[in-house]
């Protein structure tokens, strides 16, 4: 039979000489024996037949794809959209990445479209993690979030960031330095108050004898720059700024050298993703490092569970180190 794409499931079957519903049974290797399944996705192969996605989704309700989302701006996200999409590929599953943008009202958007598209599942590293637009997509989705849990949506999944022990040991690290007045820039916008991050830091600034100067900053370099410019030029300029992600610490040194200010001389910088940038920029940033690629293989692992129907797992909970560079140092302010 010569090749044509547009052959049906119905050649396949007569090929094969079996029936409708054991033709397609096969070739997704769900029923019949090890050497039937085989013959069967030979036969499809060899006269050039192809699943037809939309077709697949209506008969079985399934689309085979996941949704990420995150905030793209943000360099490790997009590093670690990439490696959630790889590890996808590895079990069968394509992925659509949506930019959240670190706006809630856009990440509603985000979810809303994954609703719409019925996406299997979603793997979503979320703006605000308390907000009831989580609820949007259906409970046969299997969604497991990425640092934070959804509290709003009983029943998802979680890989969740010990945010706390991270902020901690930063907060450790400028204290023992000598540094009293930092500040902190997050990537939140005010409208996320489901975001611990912020909170911890305040909360564990406070006994450390740390002067904490919350300034909500863009999630992009240029963004953090603009928003650290402001600080780094104030008549009290802090001595050290604790940055919630590497993109915004980057963004501190963009700043710092268009004010003509030494780091660490003038001013100390902490990340908090240890992006493979951090090592090459000059000085090397003091950040916070974590595995990623044991959170990725956590993650979908937990979907994988999820959509097998199976009980919700337990979190699982990454804990960081703290990787000391060149853009700290000791001082007396």
């Amino acid at each position: 039979m010569p090749r044509d794409s547009r052959r049906t499931l119905q050649d396949v079957a007569d090929a094969a000489g079996l029936s409708l519903a054991a033709t397609s049974y096969a070739l997704r290797g769900t029923r019949g024996s090890a050497a039937t399944i085989e013959r069967v996705q030979a036969l499809a192969l060899e006269l050039g037949y192809r699943v037809d996605p939309i077709a697949r989704a209506l008969a079985s309700g399934r689309t085979g794809t996941v949704g990420i989302s995150g905030s793209l701006r943000d360099l490790w996200q997009q590093d670690l959209s990439v490696l959630l999409t790889r590890a996808l590929r590895t079990v069968d599953k394509d992925a659509t990445i949506a930019d959240a943008d670190a706006d809630p009202r856009v990440e509603r958007r985000v979810v809303e479209r994954f609703a719409a598209q019925r996406v299997d599942g979603a793997l979503v590293s979320p703006v605000d993690p308390s907000a009831d637009h989580w609820r949007l997509l259906p409970a046969s989705t299997a969604v497991v979030s990425i640092g934070d849990a959804l509290t709003a949506r009983p029943g998802s999944g979680a890989v969740l960031f010990d945010n706390g022990f991270g902020i901690g040991a930063v907060l450790d690290h400028l204290a023992e330095r000598g540094h009293r007045r930092v500040a902190l820039l997050t990537p939140s916008l005010p409208t996320t108050p489901g975001r611990p991050s912020e909170r911890l830091a305040v909360q564990l600034a406070q006994p450390r004898g740390i002067e904490l100067l919350v300034v909500p900053a863009p999630a992009s370099p240029a963004g953090a720059a603009e928003a650290a410019a402001g600080v780094l030029s104030a008549d009290r300029r802090p001595t050290a700024v604790f940055c919630l992600s590497d993109s915004l610490a980057f963004g501190v040194y963009r700043a710092a050298a268009d004010l003509g200010l030494r780091i660490p001389g003038d001013v100390s910088v902490v990340g908090f993703d240890d992006h493979q940038l951090a090592a090459l920029v000059a000085p090397a940033l003091t950040t916070v490092s974590w595995d990623e690629d044991a959170i990725v293989a956590a993650a979908v692992e937990q979907l994988l569970a999820l959509g097998g129907d199976g009980e919700v797992p337990d979190p699982v909970v990454f804990r960081p180190h703290l990787v000391v560079r060149d853009s700290t140092r000791f001082t007396t302010g």
